[in-house]
């Protein structure tokens, strides 16, 4: 019915009217909070690329997730910085790598918390890539055999839930088969389903040491003009026995995350990835955003595309702000 009989402006006057037809909710029991733990680093060391974000050591992480804790935080993810990297990412899936170290020291401290251990191999191989290079081409079989390993030996340390995130075909089918076999048919699988190659990353590559030394990620990594392929790999990755799976990055590809959550019935996370962070902080320390206002709305613009789950940088503050 037309103005003036209909206006919608009647329910917008009050904050409790607001609050009454709010249609998306933001809850932090749906945030995920990423860290960096390093073999290299004593203590916490800035990571100048991402103001207000550190890489941690496995002792200095167990004091900051004690204040996670209290933000009313319950999820996070890590990636490891090792102190060797080879040809064959040994450190990935060595029972003495640093994640498999902190996933211990972590169940141990802080056993209700949920691990989510990003299964990948560019931090821990020489060349920066997430699988075995050949002929300055990566080896997508070969690559799987390390996944799986790398994926099973943080189900032994205890993670809760594996991310895999190389984009190689096939990996969700390894591991989930291996873990099967190896008594953890109950540990779920969070797919980086469909992670697009983006020059979002940067400021992660500088936190974990990871860019390519060569080349870049185009050939494994999808193209950022197809909207509909992304489907495709959504609905492979469920076929093989995805879990929860992801959409990265997550602002840009809003669309993506909205198709994904119309065509499919399964849990749907999204990553708010390192550039959308430091761009969003660089606004705000130079005075042009209001870091609360913007934060609050674009993780409420991911979440209303469809994401239930969102892995962010900015999940502590945000805990708070929702408080």
């Amino acid at each position: 019915m037309a103005y003036p009989k209909t206006r919608l402006r009647r329910l917008r006057k009050t904050e409790n009217l607001r609050r009454l037809i709010k249609e998306t909710h933001l809850s932090a029991d749906q945030l995920v909070m990423p860290y960096f733990v390093s073999e290299i680093t004593r203590g916490k060391e800035p990571i100048s690329s991402m103001p207000g974000q550190f890489r941690f050591s496995v002792t200095a992480l167990l004091s900051e997730l004690e204040s996670l804790s209290r933000a009313g935080i319950r999820n996070i993810i890590l990636f490891g910085i090792p102190k060797k990297k080879d040809e064959k990412a040994t450190g990935a899936y060595s029972s003495k790598g640093i994640i498999q170290q902190a996933i211990r020291q972590i169940k141990k401290h802080f056993p209700g918390l949920t691990i989510i251990s990003d299964v990948c191999l560019c931090e821990y191989m020489r060349h920066g890539h997430c699988g075995i290079v050949k002929n300055k081409n990566i080896q997508n079989d070969a690559s799987l055999k390390l996944l799986v390993k790398t994926a099973l030996s943080h189900a032994e340390a205890g993670a809760d839930i594996v991310a895999p995130s190389d984009m190689m075909d096939g990996r969700v089918s390894a591991i989930r088969r291996n873990l099967d076999r190896s008594g953890f048919e109950e540990l779920p699988i969070m797919s980086y389903a469909a992670k697009f190659a983006s020059a979002y990353y940067g400021p992660f590559r500088e936190a974990a040491h990871s860019a390519p030394s060569f080349g870049d990620r185009r050939s494994y990594q999808m193209n950022p003009a197809n909207r509909r392929e992304a489907l495709r790999e959504v609905e492979s990755d469920i076929a093989e026995g995805a879990d929860i799976v992801m959409i990265k990055p997550a602002l840009p590809y809003l669309d993506v995350i909205r198709d994904a959550r119309a065509a499919f019935q399964i849990p749907l996370a999204a990553y708010q990835v390192s550039g959308e962070y430091s761009m969003i902080k660089a606004g705000a320390q130079a005075g042009f955003l209001d870091e609360r206002q913007l934060v609050l709305e674009t993780l409420l613009s991911i979440k209303r595309a469809g994401a239930g789950i969102i892995l962010t940088y900015f999940a502590k503050d945000a805990a708070k702000w929702l408080k």
